[in-house]
This record gives structure tokens, sequence and C-alpha cells, in this order.
């Protein structure tokens, strides 16, 4: 049992960094805990907050967790549910409820003196426009989405660039997604093992496996070796999207097109 609350201890430890920002909410949590009277807020700011962190910290909260089929490594979203945030900006406005402007300066500076530059992080970057997906990704999905506005096309894509695809557009699928970037979660693909398999791009295994998913395009990141030349394998350059290399495959192209003519006829 101790080992699990230590275990879930450093797990607190991480996903705060025992940062300046947790002091300042720890010292208003504490304001509130001897000023605020009235019993809703009490609730919400004080007592809600303690318990959670304490069923948190409890070894058995986390045996039920995992019992429950759940995955322990989002044992810490638990956390998620602690409104740190709210807790900082209502201590501020209690605080200061006399002198509400100095206290919203006074109150906006020690949060920003407390925090960190979020652009400083590996995982934040300034929005390059209003979708807030890199500029690539839009270029790149503009060039191959079908005219017909009911159409779908189907694209291989490198790893980096899936989880904006889905965001920006419902008409490209893709063979795999992100559950293939996850190692914990083993899945298999046969078209990302083709294409992620080894260092040097084997394009006809490739194709081997993206016909039989029948993916018309395939997205090859800068600077990709491949075994074979794309032109060799049948392959036609669509365009290229800094650095990014699109390619399109008749042989699929010609069967989807015969799909979509008969669906036409069809009808």
């Amino acid at each position: 049992m101790f080992g699990i609350f230590m275990e879930s201890l450093v797990i607190l430890k991480l996903y705060t960094g025992l940062k300046l920002l947790l002091f300042l909410t720890f010292l208003l949590w504490v304001y509130l805990l001897v000023r605020e009277k009235e019993r809703r807020n009490r609730v919400m700011f004080v007592y809600a907050p303690l318990i959670i962190l304490v069923l948190f910290l409890f070894p058995l909260s986390r045996k039920v967790f995992v019992a429950a089929g759940l995955d322990p490594e989002t044992y810490y979203r638990i956390l998620w549910t602690i409104p740190m945030g709210m807790i900082t900006v209502y201590g501020f406005c209690r605080l200061f409820e006399g002198h509400r402007r100095i206290g919203a300066v006074i109150g906006a500076a020690l949060i920003g003196l407390c925090g960190s530059y979020v652009y400083q992080s590996d995982y934040i970057s300034k929005a390059e426009n209003r979708y807030h997906i890199p500029d690539t990704v839009i270029e790149i999905c503009d060039l191959i989405e079908p005219e017909n506005a009911a159409a779908r096309v189907s694209a291989v894509m490198p790893p980096e660039l899936i989880h904006f695809v889905r965001q920006y557009s419902a008409r490209i699928h893709m063979p795999y997604g992100r559950e293939m970037l996850v190692q914990r979660w083993a899945y298999y693909n046969a078209v990302y093992e083709a294409m992620e398999g080894s260092e040097i791009l084997d394009l006809e295994k490739l194709l081997e496996a993206t016909r039989e998913e029948y993916c018309q395009y395939i997205v090859l990141s800068p600077g990709r070796e491949c075994r074979q030349e794309p032109a060799a394998c049948g392959l036609e350059l669509v365009g290229e999207v800094d650095g990014y290399r699109i390619y399109l495959d008749p042989v699929t192209q010609e069967i989807v097109d015969s799909w979509q003519e008969y669906y036409e006829d069809d009808e």
C-alpha cells in the first residue's frame, strides 16, 4: 500500500510540477478555508479539492480504478477535477473584494510571475492560422481533397501529421491514426508497419499494403529515403509542400473511380 501511495505522490508531483503557481493556489485555498462563509463556495473551493486529493493519494482508490478496467496510465486525470484556476481567481476576488481594481492588478501580476511562458514548451507553438494547426497540413489536405464535397479520399500520412489531418478534414480517411503512435497499446496495422517499420522505406511493400486498404495518396516526410524510385513503382508526384512529397497511386485511384461511376450509374 505504501508503494502505491508513493507512486501516486510522484504522479501528483509530475502533474503539478511543484511550481510557484501551486504554492499560490495553496495559499489562497488556506485563505478560503479560514474566511469563506458561503456554504456552496466552501464545498466547491475548499472541501471538494481536499476530498479529491485525499482520494487520489489513497492507495485503495487506485486499486479500484484499475479493477474497474481503466487504464492505470490515465489515473492522473483525476487531478483534472481539482479547480485550481478557479480556486486561485476566486481566492483573489475574496481577498481584494474591497479593492477590486488593485486586487485585479496584483492578482494578474502574481499569476503571471508565478507562471511560465507557454511557448517555451515543446508541445505548444504559436498558431499559424484560425485552425491552430500547421499551414503545411492545410496545404497538403487542400491539395488532395476531391472537388466533390460528398466524396472522400484515403491517404497515408507520416506520424507527425496524423493528429492535425483528422482535426482539419473529415473527408480524408487514413488507414491508421493516433492509436499506432502509443507503443503500450500494441496495435498492429499492416500499412503503418510498411510505412514506419524500417528506416529506409520499401515502396513496393508499402504499395502492397496501401492497395489492400485502397489508399489513393501517399505522403512522405521531408528527406525520407526509399529503396525504389516512386516513379518506377508507378506513383505520380502530385506536389511538394515544405518538403513533404505527395504521391498519387493511379492503380488505386482507378479502382476508386470505377466504384464511384458504378454507384452514380446505380442511382
